[in-house]
């Protein structure tokens, strides 16, 4: 999994009744985009995330 600052992170929910999560990249910590990432999330915290398989990046909009 590869990413870039700006690139939008989200994490689908597994259980029932649970929200997801959705946030921006603001620094990629690993070498050439790899994890780890660190998040801002919507609700304005931010965390240090290794992305696992219930995780889909989408890039940056083209005009950032």
């Amino acid at each position: 999994m590869h990413a870039a600052v700006g690139d939008r992170l989200h994490i689908h929910s597994r259980s029932v009744g649970m929200v997801d999560q959705k946030g921006e990249i603001v620094e990629v910590r690993g070498a050439g985009g790899e994890p780890p990432y660190v998040v801002r999330f919507e609700d304005g915290h931010e965390g240090l995330i290794y992305p696992g398989p219930d995780c889909n990046i989408e890039p940056r909009p083209a005009d950032r």
